[in-house]
């Protein structure tokens, strides 16, 4: 198999190797249609076997169809060759384990805290989708540092199936990882709960020998600026009995948050990158070599949906986590992001739900403006995604006064009242004509509770109709 810069894999064009693990080789590689660099990771060829590949497909099949701010995405996968491969969202940063080795300067209790905040996001939407990531650690948390704007947290490494339990890292793994007894989200609740440990005090809480049967060592005791509110936040969620864990990774960060409540309150807009040699790995071309690219082969997202006798969890409650900070960048507009932060995309250039990507601000009359322009109505379209592909529309208030639905000339195909544990509004879907003479679909969504009810969502698809939307899009939209 030819994996030389320039070769051709499954399509891509190998650009260069970016690192080797146990389960095989990750490479930068240019998309074969788009415009795009992805993070090609190539299984080794010991991981052939039927049981494997019929996992791994799964698997992979399932994490393809997670969209989340705190999951790196994954883009496509398959096999080519004999060989299992899956393609992921390329992103510039430093995983955590590198903020770890800067020290207590760069990696401050209230970061960590908040670190481990946003991961639990993207942990929890993964149980959602019925899955399990199977190996959290710091290596596997990967933090973009924009120079001036809050840290950018994404859990990265999974979509592949482990198929033997060597793959995972025993410093941060579960007892009941290798007891045979069913798993599920609280597996990673205690994975999350030694990954915070470590992001506190340097140190995994069970080295040399120790078990995960004893007591967890108090952090506050191993670093004076930990809080002591934090000793009883890291028991519980190092509890070999997953019964008496947080049931689930919102809920361990929850309680963290409130334990450095008085830690954060100076900081609670932003947290600042720290400037420092994040460790390189590659060169980027055109980008200045600081920063780094998180290239760790062992990824392991295990199914566990379905599977006979498996316990029963609380539902996941991630409710009193803040939504992440947004971009600067987004200049006037960043109060429209910050009331849909799952929906779209961080920063400008970044990616949304979905793949929802190149936004772009206007005036009331379409016309193009700069995102520092004030107005009194913005307008953000944002456009991208697949089965189906949109365009999204967000329209809100400056001055926060409601937005209320409209008469529309569209072909109405029904509406709604709709509620959820985030709110409720009012939805419509319909087809309507454009200047070119295609039929397109539009579904509209309006909001009750102030924290969003001066806004108004459109989101309209050439590729389906109003009543194809409410279907297909809508379910499963990060509102």
């Amino acid at each position: 198999m030819n994996t030389a810069a320039g070769a051709t894999f499954a399509g891509y064009r190998v650009e260069r190797t970016l690192g080797t693990g146990p389960m095989g080789t990750v490479y930068s590689a240019r998309h074969p249609r788009l415009p795009r660099q992805d993070a090609l990771k190539i299984l080794s060829e010991r991981y052939c076997d039927a049981g494997f590949r019929t996992r791994f497909l799964s698997a992979a099949d399932a994490a393809a169809r997670l969209h989340h701010p705190n999951l790196a995405t994954v883009r496509d996968f398959g096999e080519f060759d004999g060989r299992l491969w899956i393609a992921t969202q390329y992103v510039e940063g430093v995983d955590a384990g590198v903020l770890i080795e800067r020290g207590p300067v760069a990696l401050d209790v209230a970061r960590a805290v908040r670190i481990v905040a946003e991961a639990a996001r993207g942990l929890d939407e993964i149980h959602r989708a019925g899955l399990l990531h199977g190996d959290v650690k710091p290596s596997n948390i990967l933090v973009a540092e924009p120079r001036g704007e809050p840290d950018r947290v994404l859990l990265t490494d999974f979509g592949i199936t482990y198929a033997t339990k060597d793959s995972v890292d025993s410093a941060y793994a579960a007892p009941e990882l290798f007891t045979g007894t069913d798993l599920d989200g609280r597996a990673d609740v205690y994975a999350l709960g030694c990954t915070l440990f470590h992001l506190l005090t340097g140190s995994v809480p069970y080295p040399d020998g120790a078990t995960a049967h004893d007591s967890p060592p108090r952090p506050s005791l191993m670093n004076p600026r930990v809080p002591t509110e934090l000793d009883a936040v890291i028991a519980r969620a190092l509890d070999p009995d997953p019964a008496r864990r947080y049931p689930s990774c919102g809920a361990l960060a929850e309680a963290g948050l409130d334990a450095v409540a008085e830690l954060l309150a100076p900081q609670a807009r932003s947290v600042p990158a720290v400037a420092g040699p994040p460790r390189r790995i590659g060169v980027l071309a055109g980008v200045a070599a600081l920063a780094v690219v998180l290239v760790a082969v062992v990824v392991s997202l295990v199914v566990w949906f379905g599977r006979a006798g498996a316990t029963a969890v609380a539902p996941i409650a991630t409710a009193g986590i803040p939504a992440p900070e947004v971009s600067a960048g987004w200049g006037q507009h960043a109060f429209m992001v910050q009331a849909f932060s799952e929906l779209l995309p961080y920063s400008p250039d970044g990616i949304g739900y979905r793949e929802l990507a190149f936004c772009r601000a206007f005036d009331d009359h379409h016309q193009s403006v700069p995102l520092r322009q004030s107005f009194e109505r913005g307008v953000l379209e944002c456009s991208g995604g697949d089965d189906p592909s949109v365009v999204l529309t967000v329209t809100c208030n400056a001055d926060r006064t409601p937005i209320t639905p409209a008469a529309t000339t569209d072909r109405v195909e029904g509406d709604e009242r709709w509620t959820r544990p985030s709110g409720s509004g009012y939805l419509r879907w319909s087809n309507y004509t454009t200047a070119a003479g295609r039929e397109w679909g539009r579904l509209e969504v309006y909001f009750d509770k102030p924290n969003r009810n001066f806004c108004k969502l459109s989101v309209a698809s050439g590729a389906a109709t109003g009543s194809g939307l409410r279907s297909g899009w809508w379910p499963d939209a990060p509102l």
